[in-house]
């Protein structure tokens, strides 16, 4: 009866309408900070990643449950066992969907960015679009030679440029308490990570960043800042990466560089080959090295049907945690950028109290 109750619970949970200033208020700027103080320093200072142990845990005991009740079944002939375990499982499934939507889960359902920000109406047109990647070349072509020159920590999680840079940025966007910065973990999923392409992810039991291990320097800063958004509540992707590369352009010249290395990339999919073309004769030969090794680091370790498996199912994911647009949520960010009203500093522009949905 426990079970069912507990499944019955989950399903509520998923299905039913969550008002998102509501969550915003009470859960994403109310209660997820504070538990996020608490697990992601917890978390920091062991040096495996949590997610394994879990994962080992879970696989482990639903093996366990299925070979005792397969063994009953035989043993008396009876298919009521097997009816059994599969209730266990799904109410272990059930519990640890709960779990996720506590600890970080709830975020898919707060206020998006659009509604906190000042922003244009209108989508950004192509024109726009081509002149925000030139401006990330040109950026790129700049700060390339400093870049290299200082060199990118191992640690992007102690890097003191790195933490003020965030910090600075949650400030900007939300009256909240200040998440904590996680340290980049390997993690038993590297394989899976090379092989899908996929860069990062934050394991939202233990509230920790995992990482891929074949990332390349200048790719961790802007990797790390986009998995410190997410742990600061920001679960879309688009503002994620929005959060992510407001961090890098407010850090270090290494993260600068890797912050716009990262939207050249994300413009570069957004445009036509004409515009593609003129983005790469732009660039000088540093930064098309840096490119041209991003691009081999993905095909050396990329299994493609594997790739397009993962990303089909991490669509689906994101879709069920009404996340509409998908994987296409990644891309997004680009849209968000031209969108929203900027100061000086790259500023973004908050709605003013009167407008603002979280008002009393």
């Amino acid at each position: 009866m426990l079970e069912v109750a507990v499944a019955g619970v989950a399903l509520v949970l998923a299905l039913a309408p969550t008002p998102a200033a509501a969550v915003e208020r009470w859960f994403s700027t109310g209660l997820y900070p504070w538990i996020q103080h608490v697990v992601t320093p917890a978390s920091n200072l062991i040096p495996f990643a949590v997610f394994d142990l879990l994962l080992i845990a879970a696989i482990a005991a639903s093996l366990i449950v299925v070979v005792r009740a397969a063994r009953e079944a035989l043993r008396t002939r009876r298919i009521a066992p097997v009816l059994r375990a599969a209730g266990r499982i799904a109410a272990g499934v059930a519990v640890g969907y709960l779990v996720f939507l506590l600890l970080w889960g709830f975020n898919y359902r707060r206020l998006p960015m659009s509604e906190r920000l000042m922003v244009d109406r209108e989508a950004p047109s192509t024109d726009a679009v081509a002149r925000l990647g030139f401006d990330a070349v040109e950026r790129m072509n700049a700060l390339h030679a400093i870049a290299h020159q200082d060199g990118w920590p191992e640690e992007q999680w102690r890097d003191d440029s790195m933490r003020q840079a965030f910090a600075t940025t949650q400030r900007l966007l939300a009256d909240a308490p200040l998440a904590e910065p996680g340290r980049l973990k390997r993690t038993l999923l590297g394989p899976y990570f090379r092989w899908t392409s996929v860069d990062g992810m934050v394991n939202p039991f233990g509230l920790e960043v995992l990482a891929n291990p074949d990332l390349l320097p200048f790719e961790r800063p802007f990797v790390a800042a986009h998995e410190w958004a997410h742990l600061a509540g920001y679960a879309d992707e688009s503002e994620a990466n929005f959060v992510g590369w407001l961090t890098c352009i407010r850090a270090s010249v290494p993260a600068q560089y890797s912050g716009w290395l990262y939207l050249f990339w994300q413009v570069n999919g957004e445009v036509d080959a004409e515009v593609r073309g003129r983005l790469r004769e732009m660039m000088r030969a540093g930064p098309r090295a840096d490119v041209e090794a991003i691009v081999a680091r993905l095909r050396r370790g990329q299994l493609p049907w594997l790739r397009t498996a993962g990303w089909a199912v991490y669509d689906q994911y994101l879709k069920a945690n009404r996340v509409e647009s998908g994987v296409r949520s990644y891309g997004a960010v680009v849209t968000l950028i031209l969108r929203a009203r900027f100061a000086d500093g790259w500023v973004p522009v908050r709605r003013s109290r009167a407008d603002d949905p979280l008002s009393p």
